[in-house]
């Protein structure tokens, strides 16, 4: 199991206390220190069935000095909003979790996390 955090979030900080409370095996990455490549964030969101868009931090600084809010979603931008992504890893929503069995969800809630694992 892979959990791609940021240590100052709280939600990420929470999902590791349910992991550790569960005494599963995981791997934590600080996607921040260690971006995810383009390929990387493609081959997670389609483990989400999600567009790159659907993770995205819209409120965040870096958002807004990209003007990324008003980017088109859809199929000829997704490869904009990936390489954005990849770049300017802030924007991930977090955390993004992925099972041994290669099951993805965004694990804000409780609920999320508790469903990848074993």
């Amino acid at each position: 199991m892979e959990i791609w955090v940021n240590p100052r979030c709280s939600k990420c900080r929470s999902a590791l206390s349910i992991l550790d409370e569960a005494g599963v095996s995981y791997e934590v990455r600080r996607y921040l220190d260690e971006p995810p490549t383009v390929a990387e964030l493609d081959a997670v969101l389609q483990r989400l069935g999600l567009d790159p868009w659907d993770i995205a931090r819209l409120q965040e600084p870096e958002a807004a000095a990209l003007g990324i809010r008003d980017w088109p979603r859809d199929a000829a931008n997704r490869d904009r909003w990936l390489t954005a992504l990849a770049e300017h890893p802030a924007l991930i929503q977090r955390p993004i979790i992925t099972a041994d069995d290669g099951t993805t969800v965004v694990g804000r809630s409780e609920d999320a996390v508790r469903s990848v694992l074993p």
